[in-house]
């Protein structure tokens, strides 16, 4: 039986709650630029579309650490 410790796991944890802040910080920072009506649109959208890649990079992670079933 084999006592090593699998790093890569709690790496990819770590990304994931890495993402997670990330996401919840531009969630936070859209709304409130949205209600300035002098701030630019464009850079709401980007921030927004920053927002979204964030959202596929948490997907595809959490769908990584979920383990395979057999069918």
């Amino acid at each position: 039986m084999s006592d090593k410790v699998d790093t890569e796991s709690f790496k990819q944890f770590e990304r994931l709650r890495d993402l997670r802040v990330s996401h919840r910080d531009l969630d936070y920072l859209i709304d409130a630029l949205s209600h300035d009506p002098m701030v630019d649109q464009l850079r709401i959208r980007r921030l927004k579309k920053r927002r979204l890649i964030i959202k596929d990079m948490i997907s595809r992670l959490e769908s990584e650490l979920i383990p395979d079933m057999d069918a």
